[in-house]
């Protein structure tokens, strides 16, 4: 398959996938996963945990926080050398206009690396959860329309990758 074909059919797939200009609750829904991925949200929330948490939640923050920078650096390395544009569209203004690029996902790559890692850190329940909620966020930032199919799966990749990495290492 040639890259123009396969391009082609990237955007067939993720424009059917797309929610973003349907009201209703499945937009509502894709919006929070959408949202929830955001480092924003992530980097003060480990802080904060790192800060007042007990050891055993202390030294799961302190990891996790470290494999999100390890993952931030990757993405926008890739991001910027690569330069594919985000998807047409209204949703995600804040993303558009502070990150333009597209491939890879840094979101799904986020989402991807808390999931690897919580499987190895544990507690089960931890695990568990984030296992559910990463391919929720990883298919909603298409359904919103501010990433293409084949920019998600890159970055999930990229953070099961770096996730599994991480925690080997700090382990």
């Amino acid at each position: 398959m040639s890259l123009e074909k396969f391009l082609a059919w990237d955007l067939r797939v993720s424009e059917s996938m797309r929610v973003a200009d349907q009201p209703g609750p499945l937009r509502k829904g894709a919006a929070f996963f959408a949202h929830s991925g955001d480092s924003w949200f992530w980097i003060p929330a480990l802080i904060f945990v790192g800060w007042l948490g007990e050891a055993f939640w202390q030294a799961r923050a302190i990891a996790l926080g470290f494999g999100i920078l390890v993952t931030i650096a990757v993405v926008m390395t890739l991001k910027f050398t690569i330069r594919r544009k985000r998807p047409e569209g209204e949703w995600g203004n804040m993303y558009r206009a502070t990150d333009p690029h597209s491939f890879p996902s840094g979101h799904a790559a986020r989402a991807s690396l808390l999931a690897a890692m919580a499987v190895g850190l544990g507690p089960p329940w931890f695990a568990v959860t984030l296992v559910i909620w990463a391919p929720l966020v990883i298919l909603a930032r298409v359904a919103m329309g501010v990433h293409y199919l084949s920019d998600v799966l890159a970055g999930t990749l990229i953070g099961v990758i770096i996730g599994t990495g991480v925690y080997w290492f700090l382990v």
